[in-house]
């Protein structure tokens, strides 16, 4: 159980490094590609980071899908919940928010299209953040608890 306990945590906490990048850095700079370059560089950003993302979250789902199933000793149910729950923010704010606004950016730059997934990707920085916290105290819980 300690092997899926420490993946959970490392690939959670790789996605919130990855997201605060993303968030902080990466999506404000979409502004200052130019008109032309645009829509290449939304290809070529949309097909890059799913390369990146792809592991780490899937390690996610699937540990977060273990604790579920068999809680590490030493640690509540709450707080495997509380993963869950954080997890399943960042997919349903993808698919919701952040896929139709890339759709609309991969015909052009849209400043609204850009505001709204600047804005609506705070969610998946925030639950990924929080998730990360989570994941830490479920390490500290369940070693504490061998």
């Amino acid at each position: 159980m300690a092997v899926v306990v420490l993946a959970h945590a490392a690939s959670t906490l790789f996605l919130a490094g990855m997201i605060w990048t993303i968030q902080v850095v990466h999506y404000p700079l979409f502004a200052s590609v130019g008109v032309a370059e645009f829509p290449a560089y939304e290809a070529a950003h949309s097909a890059r980071i799913t390369w990146v993302i792809l592991v780490p979250w899937a390690v996610q789902g699937l540990t977060t899908a273990a604790l579920l199933l068999a809680p590490p000793s030493g640690v509540p149910r709450t707080l495997v919940w509380a993963a869950a729950v954080l997890a399943v923010i960042p997919v349903v704010v993808t698919i919701v928010a952040s896929v139709p606004a890339h759709e609309v950016l991969g015909s052009g730059f849209d400043a609204q299209a850009h505001a709204r997934l600047v804005s609506t990707n705070w969610w998946r920085t925030l639950a990924w953040s929080a998730h990360g916290v989570v994941a830490c105290v479920l390490v500290a819980l369940h070693l504490r608890g061998r």
